[in-house]
């Protein structure tokens, strides 16, 4: 072994100690609030990991499904469930791969939480039952009226993701991407990276909510917990996010079903607009509603505003 060789190892192995260490002490830090904590955590027990959800509430059926992207968990209705509670018998899960759920190092697809959502009505639930889903998650909910259709209701809509950015597949770059991110210590490291409370805090401001002032510690505290929780293992699902896996082609399903469908969208998101037109003008039944001056999470910003238009939808 030459001298330069046996430099280049040593270097390498204080490198991979050196990320490790900033792995653990990031993982310790972003989990000791225990913001996500709650007396009235359930566990479903599906065939690949326990799914975390809470029950409130009496009446007709409501399952609320939350966004996928880093640091989303049932946290993100906080601020919206208990006026739900009134009326409806509200189930707020925390998807596989998320929040307090496991966190199998699988690979997560639209298809995997579309299972994962039919079986938890019909398991759970046991009712015909109204979904009400954010972002990325708004193709889960049309897959499942699809799919099985007598179980679901009325879809209620926030946000969705634009159909073109669904229709996109894995490439090579997302491949490497996703390779990457689920690789030991350093593609921990690059997650951790990308899911400090700045850069949520950036994300927030920038792209969530149209006030960065109505942004609270809490929020934040709760959004690194949920992409922290318990250890590495949340990055899985944020893996399969970046390399596109969780997109699925959702056209033929928005034509077919009859389903009752709103969708709340926030006049300030960039491009949003043309993304709520594309959905009316593949199912013409579709209604929109807008709450203003908000982007990506009206129902945390604005949430009376929300609630009052659930109110009528719902």
């Amino acid at each position: 072994m030459t001298k330069k060789t046996g430099t280049f190892i040593a270097l390498t192995g204080l490198a991979a100690l050196t990320m490790h260490i900033i792995n653990r002490v990031e993982f310790s830090l972003s989990t000791v609030n225990n913001t996500l904590s709650n007396p009235n955590n359930k566990y479903y027990e599906w065939r690949f990991g326990k799914i975390r959800y809470t029950q409130k509430g009496t009446g007709t059926p409501l399952l609320l499904l939350h966004d996928l992207t880093a640091g989303s968990s049932s946290y993100e209705f906080s601020k919206i469930i208990d006026e739900l509670a009134e009326d409806h018998e509200v189930f707020a899960i925390d998807l596989l791969g998320y929040g307090l759920s496991d966190k199998p190092n699988i690979t997560y697809t639209s298809y995997l939480y579309v299972q994962s959502i039919v079986d938890f009505i019909k398991n759970v639930i046991g009712r015909k039952t109204s979904i009400l889903a954010t972002g990325d998650s708004a193709s889960v909910a049309v897959m499942s009226a699809h799919n099985d259709g007598e179980m679901i209701d009325r879809l209620v809509l926030i946000n969705p993701q634009s159909l073109c950015q669904m229709n996109r597949i894995p490439s090579k770059r997302t491949k490497l991407l996703k390779l990457l991110i689920d690789t030991p210590v350093l593609g921990t490291f690059v997650y951790n990276m990308l899911t400090t409370k700045e850069a949520f805090r950036r994300s927030f401001a920038e792209k969530y909510f149209y006030n960065p002032g109505m942004v609270s510690e809490n929020i934040l505290d709760a959004y690194r917990e949920a992409s922290h929780q318990p250890d590495c293992t949340a990055k899985y699902s944020f893996a399969s996010y970046m390399g596109r896996y969780m997109n699925t082609n959702i056209l033929h399903a928005l034509k077919q079903i009859d389903h009752s469908i709103y969708i709340i969208y926030g006049t300030e998101k960039k491009d949003n607009q043309p993304a709520i037109d594309s959905y009316i003008s593949y199912n013409p039944s579709i209604e929109a509603f807008p709450i203003s001056y908000t982007r990506q999470y009206p129902h945390l910003e604005k949430s009376k505003a929300v609630l009052e238009q659930l109110e009528i939808l719902l």
